[in-house]
């Protein structure tokens, strides 16, 4: 994927990853080593210059539908209730549009749930600006998983918050994805978060951006947040960081 025309700016090239259903995917690398480009090329945003993109067995021409997006950014709109916003998808998503009108008691029941699930029970009627950073996270949350997704990419979405928010919130979406079925793919800086959430971790080279090695995460499921204070999850950090600050080096 090239920005700016023939001569311009080569994003990732050769850049080659697998994720199986259901699997929980973190990519981490060097500032501007293409994260953000892959996960507009996995949604259909962009679409390759060379190569295929595929999700749930279709190749990708245009943007998936059966995605949901969270980004560090939770972009609620100040207008509407934080309930109004989780249920925002179900306007666009067509399948969904076209019950929306009829079966509207069904959707708020269920996005009144997702609320509850991530700790915003009685939340639903407040706006954004009433809402801290981590709770508009959580709503934001909600909203990417209220049409029910097949795969949630997220996109750096803890790294605004503050450490006692980001550690709570990892352990929400931990608890997301273990009583659900949808595969997540993490974009993220933090080698902590990756290595707390993920079952592989994909690392990228610096620019233009390919995968340059995968680790399988071993620690049981479900992890306690007190596994960060040992010493065997500290050696994978540790290892992960050594080669990112070799991919800077190398380019």
């Amino acid at each position: 994927m090239r920005y700016g025309g023939p001569g311009g700016t080569l994003a990732v090239s050769g850049l080659n990853m697998r994720v199986k259903r259901g699997e929980f995917a973190a990519v981490v690398g060097p500032s501007g080593c293409g994260k953000s480009t892959l996960m507009k090329l996995v949604t259909g945003l962009h679409i390759p210059q060379q190569g295929v993109v595929t999700v749930s067995g279709m190749e990708v021409t245009k943007p998936v539908s059966i995605v949901g997006m969270a980004f560090q950014n939770p972009t609620m709109l100040p207008w509407r209730t934080t309930l109004d916003n989780v249920l925002l998808p179900l306007e666009i998503v067509e399948k969904h549009r076209k019950r929306l009108r009829a079966h509207k008691k069904e959707y708020v029941e269920k996005a009144e749930h997702l609320l509850e699930t991530v700790g915003l029970k009685g939340f639903g009627s407040k706006y954004p600006w009433q809402l801290s950073g981590g709770m508009q996270q959580r709503a934001n949350l909600c909203r990417a998983l209220i049409h029910e997704p097949e795969l949630l990419m997220l996109d750096e979405p803890f790294g605004a918050l503050d450490a006692f928010t980001r550690e709570e919130l990892w352990q929400v979406i931990r608890d997301l994805h273990a009583s659900t079925d949808v595969t997540i793919v993490l974009v993220t800086h933090d080698l902590r978060e990756a290595v707390f959430l993920a079952d592989t971790v994909h690392v990228m080279s610096a620019r233009p951006g390919r995968v340059l090695k995968v680790h399988q995460v071993g620690f049981a499921r479900p992890r306690d947040i007190g596994l960060m204070y040992e010493n065997s999850f500290n050696d994978v950090v540790h290892t992960l960081r050594g080669e990112i600050a070799d991919a800077r080096e190398a380019a």
